[in-house]
């Protein structure tokens, strides 16, 4: 179960990487502004880990192929969060 939850950390903050230089273009390190402090890759990175690893955990794969799939899928459904969220609060300024 160790390696599983491992192996879905570590594809699941990949997945998070690769959809945020498919999103911005570019990494993005994090910075401090007056308001709050922007995140960004790592904000990808957490959120594609640990819907990773909340997947794998509530699914409880038999197999590492099943465990790699289970990792990309829930990055990309980090990613889909993320972005819903940013449309929230831009549709919230309006």
């Amino acid at each position: 179960m160790f390696l599983n939850i491992t192996f879905a950390l570590l594809i699941g903050g990949l997945v998070g990487v690769v959809g945020h230089i498919r999103k911005e273009g570019k990494m993005v390190k994090p910075r401090r502004t007056k308001k709050f402090i922007y995140l960004g890759v790592l904000e990808e990175v957490i959120m594609g880990a640990l819907a990773a690893v909340f997947l794998v955990v509530s699914s409880d794969p038999d197999s590492t192929i099943r465990v790699v799939l289970l990792s990309v899928i829930a990055g990309f459904g980090g990613d889909a969060l993320l972005t819903c969220l940013e449309f929230l609060k831009i549709r919230h300024k309006e």
